[in-house]
């Protein structure tokens, strides 16, 4: 009975489409209706125009307040689907292996183990912390390689991203390419990101904060883009996953860049915080064991 109004209430609106005009060319009849923003479009070109002009995705906002006067069969079909669409995610989250992975001390400690072969000084938060509820890292024993959960911060733009199972040997630069390359990325990532996609690959700088100084200021250290995060992770502290900020050179930031500096050595972190905590952590592998 359900879909039956749904599609008497569909063809309804497909009738009075026909009455209106395209909202981005003014021109063509009315073919299409933007889900999320309710615009009008007659062709494939008017739609993804009107995504960039408005900064649109397209998608419905399935939990937007409906109020009872309002509410229609057709709202009725589409909380419907939207209840079977979070079922269908349920299970399909249910079948994933990587987000069942064991959350025990053991496995916490099996991954700093593998962090500190490479030289990662990998720390972790207690459970119930957000950034250890949202980390995906893992290691792939098959290939002797982590897969890092990044999150990517461009300040100029006032936006953030998550990268998730990001290889540790994939470049940076490749990682970024569906950012800040025009042609690879997304028409509203792009648009969002403008400044950065109108700036030359040369003027990007990716810079990581350096976690757990023994000075109060924060610093940062910049990464080397044609190398991928086990290079550019040796030697440093790591908190659940690596944070990179994208920063454009021309732009004047807050952000103190080690190496930049004329006092060198006070910017650097402390060697033997490292060296007190491998002996710490090659303790802790061994409690495990």
């Amino acid at each position: 009975m359900a879909d039956e109004n749904g599609r008497e209430a569909v063809e309804a609106v497909k009738r009075k489409m026909s009455l209106k005009r395209c909202e981005i060319c003014n021109e063509g009849e009315a073919k299409y209706r933007c889900p999320r923003c309710m615009k009008y479009s007659c062709s494939l070109v008017c739609v993804k125009q009107h995504k960039t002009t408005y900064n649109c995705n397209g998608v419905r906002e399935k939990t937007a307040f409906v109020s009872v006067n309002q509410f229609s069969d057709l709202n009725l079909l589409s909380d419907y689907r939207f209840l079977e669409d979070v079922g269908r995610m349920a299970d399909r989250a249910s079948r994933d292996g990587a987000l069942h992975r064991p959350t025990r001390n053991k496995f916490v400690n099996f991954l700093r183990n593998r962090a500190q072969r490479y030289k990662i000084r990998l720390k972790t938060l207690p459970v119930g912390f957000t950034k250890r509820q949202e980390n995906s890292t893992y290691f792939s024993n098959k290939e002797k390689k982590f897969y890092w959960h990044l999150k990517l911060v461009f300040p100029h733009s006032h936006a953030k991203f998550t990268e998730k199972r990001v290889p540790d040997d994939k470049p940076l630069c490749d990682v970024l390419k569906r950012y800040v390359d025009p042609q690879e990325s997304d028409p509203i990532i792009c648009q969002r990101l403008k400044i950065y996609t109108m700036s030359p690959p040369s003027d990007i700088q990716i810079l990581m904060k350096v976690d757990m100084r023994l000075h109060n200021s924060s610093k940062y250290e910049e990464m080397d883009g044609s190398k991928g995060l086990q290079d550019n992770l040796r030697g440093k502290v790591v908190i659940e996953y690596p944070t990179l900020h994208i920063v454009l050179k021309k732009f004047k930031t807050d952000m103190a860049v080690l190496g930049y500096s004329k006092n060198k050595d006070a910017e650097k972190p402390s060697k033997d915080l490292f060296r007190e905590s491998s002996s710490e952590e090659e303790g802790e592998i061994r409690e495990s064991s």
